[in-house]
């Protein structure tokens, strides 16, 4: 479960960066955006907005995360990034570059780098050197209509940069979707939160439960969703479902 992030399918969360545009419909009450933006004024959204880099503190995280992990005998999940976009082609090629290498660095760490943009990852990745080794890969699906112009492009994706796995968050989740052979290994759902949030049929939910086991995926449901702090609680039919793919141990 969680250990330094509110996000409930990581262990850590972590932002080599912050800035970004929105894309599309799930992003329309971008939390990121309500925090940085509009509350603390560290960035400015939007493409003619800011992308900065974060302090060499928040870069060090991850040296730190690794050593505990290892010392612990466990690969750590770290999401990247809550407050950014990995293939955000606004984002110097060299801040990308280097945030790989560090996660290199890592071994016990397993990078889960999610974006909006998966179309850009072949290209930016082989720019930059490489997809980590620890890394899987990861697209947003808000409703049946991404699902069916992206899932082909994650799943190639996945493919050519050797990623340990693929994952798709279906959050928020705007409308029920139908998933086929080419879905993603490890499937993330939930409904939206915030003062804002657009509620969620529980029974989207529920039909991505039963297409994700018939499939042989791994299932995660983080949330309902909703305006409480609760997010509306994490039970699908009085169950909870926080799942992960099994990766290899680090040997010592």
């Amino acid at each position: 479960m969680a250990q330094n992030t509110k996000i409930e399918w990581a262990d850590h969360t972590w932002n080599p960066w912050m800035g970004c545009t929105k894309v599309g419909a799930p992003c329309d009450n971008c939390y990121a955006e309500d925090l940085m933006d509009n509350r603390y004024g560290k960035v400015v959204w939007g493409n003619d907005g800011d992308r900065v880099r974060t302090s060499s503190s928040t870069w060090a995280q991850l040296r730190k995360w690794n050593r505990i992990a290892g010392e612990e005998g466990k690969r750590a999940f770290v999401f990247s990034l809550s407050l950014g976009d990995i293939w955000d082609n606004r984002v110097p090629m060299a801040w990308r570059r280097e945030a790989f290498d560090r996660a290199r660095e890592c071994p016990n760490l397993v990078m889960l780098y999610l974006s909006k943009r998966i179309g850009n990852a072949i290209d930016m990745a082989i720019e930059c050197g490489g997809f980590p080794p620890n890394a899987a890969l990861g697209a947003t699906f808000g409703s049946q209509a991404e699902y069916d112009r992206d899932r082909i492009k994650l799943k190639n994706a996945g493919a050519a940069l050797d990623a340990l796995f693929t994952f798709g968050s279906f959050e928020p989740l705007l409308g029920p979707v139908i998933l086929d052979c080419n879905a993603p290994d490890w499937i993330i759902v939930g409904g939206e939160s915030g003062r804002n949030a657009r509620p969620m049929d529980i029974q989207w939910a529920r039909d991505l439960r039963d297409q994700s086991l018939d499939l042989g995926r791994v299932f995660n449901f983080k949330q309902v969703g909703g305006r409480g702090a609760d997010k509306g609680g994490h039970e699908l039919d009085g169950k909870t479902y926080f799942a992960r793919p099994q990766v290899e141990q680090v040997p010592a």
